[in-house]
């Protein structure tokens, strides 16, 4: 199969949907021998509003004060049959642009441009080094967590020395990343892109069934997070997923079950106190990227490429 085929070929032959797995794997570390040192405007973020993997790292980079260290790059919310894209300057996509540091219409680009011969997915988040030219690392889950640390040395102390993955939590934040990502992180596409009616049910049953989970631990938490009164990478890494739910995974993934505003009371209320009450989380969410994207980049689960309007608003207001 040709690199631009695998782009848009969702599922294996027997209907179920295999995530690729990460390609770059390197790390930014304040280790004296390391090769990626922390420093103030070396590294690039190529990022997607639409994708829940990308948002990590925003969200991220803005709860602990990199975004004058660590510059981005937003592509077209259309992947095409080459994947992501940079829109130009003409069209005028709204928090949108040109790729101005290497000049790249496509991000297959800048891929080819590190190794010729690759030939996965050209995925988001990528991170670039501007020194070196080139890719550090194209992993989320391993991208946030060199946020956490390795620029302490460099950055103002309120944001020194925070972490979201505690040593005396990181036990259960392990545990916890590892259940909801097969289930809803990875479990909603699993629903949406199966192509045979057996893998389908028996996904999204799997997403309901880890919503559940994830409502009857909230319910019995001491405090506004799903390990209690501390903000933690497991509230960020499945924040991304509940907030794309009711305005896309509902209708376009088939994740109809239930909606997270009518049938989770607890994930709602969780969902909007990260949301209005914290910048990062509400800052870094475009719902016109994430709407447009799968709408209107997945023909084969839309052909007619209709986004619908619903529901309304994107997300409710909170209820003092």
């Amino acid at each position: 199969m040709s690199t631009e085929s695998k782009i848009t070929q969702w599922a294996s032959k027997d209907g179920e949907f295999r995530r690729q797995v990460s390609s770059f794997r390197e790390s930014i570390s304040s280790a004296p021998d390391a090769k990626f040192q922390p420093e103030k405007g070396r590294y690039h973020l190529y990022v997607s509003y639409a994708c829940p993997w990308a948002t990590r790292t925003l969200i991220v980079r803005k709860l602990k004060g990199l975004e004058d260290f660590i510059s981005v790059s937003v592509v077209h919310w259309h992947m095409e049959q080459k994947g992501w894209r940079f829109a130009t300057t003409e069209e005028n996509v709204p928090d949108a642009g040109p790729d101005t540091l290497n000049g790249a219409g496509f991000l297959r680009e800048i891929y080819f441009g590190v190794n010729p011969e690759y030939a996965g997915r050209f995925t988001v988040p990528l991170l670039w080094d501007k020194k070196l030219k080139t890719i550090v690392n194209n992993e989320s889950s391993e991208i946030i967590r060199m946020l956490y640390t390795e620029f302490d040395g460099l950055l103002d102390d309120k944001y020194k020395g925070v972490s979201y993955y505690p040593a005396e939590y990181a036990q259960q934040i392990d545990e916890m990343n590892e259940w909801i990502y097969d289930t809803i992180n990875n479990g909603v596409y699993k629903s949406g892109f199966a192509t045979t009616q057996e893998a389908y049910e028996r996904n999204v049953h799997r997403v309901f069934e880890g919503l559940d989970r994830v409502e009857g631990i909230l319910n019995k938490s001491d405090g506004p997070y799903l390990l209690g009164k501390t903000l933690t990478e497991a509230d960020i890494r499945l924040f991304p997923t509940i907030i794309r739910f009711d305005p896309v995974y509902v209708q376009h993934f088939k994740c109809n079950i239930g909606m997270i505003r009518h049938d989770y009371p607890a994930i709602h209320k969780w969902m909007q106190h990260l949301y209005w009450d914290i910048p990062a989380f509400k800052d870094t969410c475009n719902f016109e990227h994430i709407k447009k994207h799968y709408t209107k980049s997945h023909v084969q689960i839309n052909p007619l490429s209709i986004t619908p309007v619903g529901p309304l608003p994107d997300i409710l207001p909170k209820q003092e």
